[in-house]
């Protein structure tokens, strides 16, 4: 949480409050499309999606957290970002790692951008109710 480039951004035009509104809007669309993305990606090869990091008791100790304890936007990409995982890494004697910049892998990898300029002409386009559909995506109606 708190991790990713537009979060620096929305800090910077508002501060921590904007920042808070940011990511309290991001997890309120979490289910439909982050993760609709991921699971018809994922289902579409015949897997199901494990997300331990949604585990019911980490999702409410995280809720529980203020901003400030996520992340200190202070200091420079790879230090004050992602603090908590971070944290752990280091803990976990995984040194090397902390100081990365982070990105999420369909990101990182730039599946995402690819998959939907391909399938919908657009990376803005695609949303949680798009399915796969004889190797298509179509947008379910609901």
């Amino acid at each position: 949480m708190a991790g990713y480039g537009r979060h620096r951004t929305t800090y910077d035009k508002g501060g921590y409050d904007a920042l808070r509104s940011e990511i309290q809007m991001e997890k309120s669309r979490l289910w439909t499309r982050n993760l609709g993305r991921d699971d018809r990606c994922i289902s579409f090869h015949g897997k199901e999606a494990r997300f331990p990091y949604l585990d019911e008791d980490v999702v409410s100790y995280l809720n529980s957290l203020d901003v400030t304890e996520l992340c200190d936007m202070d200091r420079p990409k790879g230090d004050g970002d992602k603090m908590i995982l971070r944290l752990i890494a280091k803990q976990l004697g995984l040194d090397v790692c902390t100081g990365l910049v982070k990105r999420a892998i369909q990101f990182g990898s730039r599946i995402a951008k690819c998959s939907d300029v391909d399938r919908f002409g657009s990376s803005r386009k695609a949303s949680g109710t798009a399915v796969h559909m004889n190797s298509k995506l179509t947008t379910q109606s609901s």
